[in-house]
């Protein structure tokens, strides 16, 4: 898409807009945690998708646009307790 950053798509979806963006993370450090924080940002209202990659330490976020930085501070709160070590590189 033109005009948007490398790495962020936006769509529309019935409700509206929505985005998908991908973060790279650091030190993850197992696959069980990985599975966990998937889990758990899945459950966060808004969220319509989300992946963890232990193996290529990254993440996607498929939320609703309007609300996405809202959703991302969830999602970091859930990443903390899950994996204290691990940051979210934004």
């Amino acid at each position: 898409m033109a005009g948007v950053p490398e790495g962020i798509c936006r769509t529309l979806n019935k409700k509206g807009k929505k985005m998908k963006k991908k973060f790279k993370l650091e030190d993850l450090d197992c696959a069980n945690c990985a599975a966990k924080m998937e889990e758990a940002i899945k459950k966060i209202e808004g969220v319509n998708d989300a992946s963890v990659s232990f193996l290529a330490q990254k993440m996607t976020i498929d939320a609703e646009d309007g609300q996405f930085d809202e959703i991302m501070k969830k999602v970091v709160r859930v990443c903390e307790k899950v994996e204290p070590d691990c940051k979210i590189l934004m």
